[in-house]
C-alpha cells in the first residue's frame, strides 16, 4: 500500500473521536485500576524508568512496581515514592541482568500491565531476559525503546498474546524491527507500522511529527498532535508509560496507543503555550496528562 493510499485509509484521532472512544471508567480504590510494572533501567538511566513510571500513574494506573537495577534502586524508591521498587542484579557495566529474570517473575505474571524497556543498556541482556520472560506473560505488554530488541531477535516472541501487546517504536527503532538500515529515511512510516503490526500481531504505536497507530488487523489511525519540542530525551519514556498505564486500567491495546499518542502530543501542545515552542522537558509532560484527559472527556 503506499503513503498516499495509508493516509486517505487512516482515521485521524481528534478529541471528537475520543470521546466516542472513552477509556473505562474504573470505581473503587486502587486495586480496581489496575497494577503497572515497569522494568528497566540501569546504573547511569533511571531517569527513563521515572518519566514512564509517573507517566503510568497520571495515565490512571492504580498501583505502581519498578523493577530496576539494584545499585539504583533505593534511587527509584525515593524518587517514587508511589511504587513497591524491586532490585535487580546487574551487569558489571550496569545493565539488567537476564539469567536472573526469576527474581521479577512473580510480579509480572500478577500485574495488569507490564512495561519492558525504558532506560535498558545492554541489547543481549534485554533479548536474554525477554526470551526468559515473555513466555510466562499472559496479560497486556507494553515493548518500548531496548525492549523492542525482543521482537528484532524474534517477531513472533508476542504471537502468544494473541493482540494483547503494544509496541513503542521511534522511527528507527522500528526499522531496526523490521530489519532495515536504521540511517535510511521510511518514505512510508505508515506502511511500515502496519508491516510491523501484522508480523508480530501486536499494536504499533509509532512516534515521530506524525504518529501512527497500526493494528495487527491492518486498522491504521494518524495523530497530528504535539510539535518539534517533543523532540527531546526522555519523552518517548513518557509516552510508553501513558500506554502502560491506560493498559492497567482496563483500555484495550489500540484504545490505549491511539490515546496515548493523543494524551502525548496535546501535553505537548500545552508545554508549547505555557514554556515555549521548544526548551520543556520531557519531566513536565505527565502532570499534564490528567488535565489533557479532563479536556477531552468534557
Amino acid at each position: 500500500m503506499s503513503s498516499s493510499t495509508a493516509v486517505a485509509d487512516a482515521t485521524l484521532v481528534t478529541p471528537q473521536v475520543l470521546r466516542a472512544w472513552r477509556l473505562p471508567e474504573p470505581t473503587g480504590g486502587k486495586e480496581a485500576r489496575g497494577s503497572i510494572l515497569v522494568i528497566g533501567g540501569s546504573s547511569e538511566t533511571l531517569g527513563a524508568v521515572q518519566l514512564a513510571a509517573e507517566a503510568a500513574l497520571r495515565a490512571g494506573a492504580g498501583r505502581l512496581q519498578v523493577a530496576t537495577a539494584a545499585s539504583v534502586a533505593p534511587f527509584a524508591a525515593t524518587a517514587l515514592p508511589e511504587a513497591l521498587v524491586r532490585r535487580l542484579p546487574e551487569t558489571s557495566r550496569g545493565a539488567i541482568r537476564a539469567d536472573d529474570a526469576a527474581e521479577v517473575l512473580d510480579l509480572a505474571e500478577a500485574a495488569s500491565a507490564v512495561l519492558i524497556g525504558p532506560g535498558m543498556i545492554d541489547t543481549e541482556e534485554t533479548q536474554a531476559l525477554g526470551a526468559a520472560l515473555l513466555p510466562r506473560l499472559r496479560g497486556p505488554l507494553v515493548l518500548d525503546a531496548l525492549g523492542l530488541a525482543c521482537v528484532t531477535a524474534d517477531e513472533g516472541c508476542v504471537l502468544h498474546l494473541e493482540g494483547r501487546a503494544v509496541l513503542t517504536p521511534n522511527p528507527k527503532e522500528l526499522a531496526l524491527s523490521l530489519h532495515r538500515d536504521p540511517d535510511l529515511d521510511d518514505d512510508d512510516p505508515a506502511g511500515s507500522a502496519r508491516e510491523l503490526a501484522g508480523r508480530a500481531g501486536a499494536t504499533v504505536g509509532l512516534g515521530g511529527a506524525t504518529s501512527w497507530i497500526a493494528a495487527p488487523d491492518g486498522r491504521l489511525w494518524r495523530d497530528e498532535s504535539g510539535g518539534a519540542g517533543l523532540g527531546v530525551s526522555g519523552s518517548g519514556d513518557v509516552r510508553a508509560g501513558i500506554v502502560a498505564g491506560l493498559l492497567a486500567r482496563g483500555a484495550d491495546p489500540v484504545q490505549a496507543a491511539v490515546w496515548a499518542a493523543h494524551l502525548h502530543g496535546r501535553a505537548g501542545e500545552r508545554l508549547a503555550a505555557a514554556v515555549g515552542r521548544l526548551g520543556f522537558l520531557a519531566r513536565e509532560l505527565p502532570p499534564e496528562i490528567p488535565r489533557v484527559a479532563a479536556e477531552i472527556e468534557l
